[in-house]
């Protein structure tokens, strides 16, 4: 059985920024947990191909099933869906 990762635990993800539409326009993203309320909290639709299957991936991350940065790709491509911009950070 594979266990669940640390969520909050961001070293093995390359951070990005998203810039959202709303309150909170520019969207750190440096963790599976960020991504998971990105796409569950401030996602301006919830339908598309690609946003459905960043959602699905970032699940499989969450458990342990597949690597963190399977769900950054992922959300990079529900970004592009949906026509939010995205930013690389270095830090």
């Amino acid at each position: 059985m594979v266990g669940i990762v640390d969520w909050y635990r961001g070293e093995d993800f390359a951070p990005l920024m998203l810039v959202m539409s709303g309150q909170e326009k520019h969207r750190l993203i440096r963790s599976l947990r960020q991504v998971g309320e990105a796409l569950v909290a401030a996602w301006p639709t919830d339908d598309g191909k690609e946003y459905i299957a960043a959602v699905k991936t970032c699940l499989d991350a969450i458990k342990g099933n597949i690597p963190a940065k399977a769900a950054r790709t992922a959300l990079l491509r529900a970004a592009e869906e949906a026509g939010i911009p995205v930013i690389a950070v270095v830090c």
